[in-house]
């Protein structure tokens, strides 16, 4: 099943909210770099549930026929990256989010409100 970046955001964030991240943000960056479409920022209260907010994007898009091109720091889980070419996912622990501040980094980018729950 093929989707487009935006049904594939929604996938990310339900299954993000299903693990319960907090602070869940999707920055489109479409017109500000040709490094994605979109990221999906979150936050974890602990190293396991960011692993397991990890793990479970990673079994949500495998079900879709998607795997990450890339994953990174899931051994530490203070943030870990999983690439999905036009979308990639950043699962923060707190202090890290804080100290990287991606919505600031990438503050030319359009915020975006995803309604998971929308067709």
């Amino acid at each position: 099943m093929d989707l487009n970046s935006k049904q594939l955001v929604r996938k990310v964030v339900g299954a993000l909210e299903d693990k319960k991240a907090q602070d869940i943000e999707v920055l489109n960056i479409q017109k500000v770099s040709l490094l994605s479409d979109y990221f999906v920022i979150c936050t974890g209260r602990a190293n396991t549930q960011i692993k397991s907010l990890a793990d479970n994007v990673e079994d949500v898009l495998a079900k879709a026929g998607y795997a990450p091109r890339h994953k990174e720091g899931y051994s530490s889980a203070s943030w870990i990256l999983l690439d999905y070419g036009e979308v990639v996912v950043h699962i923060f622990h707190h202090e890290s989010r804080s100290f990287y501040n991606l919505e600031r980094l990438w503050s030319d980018s359009i915020p975006v409100d995803i309604n998971v729950h929308a067709t």
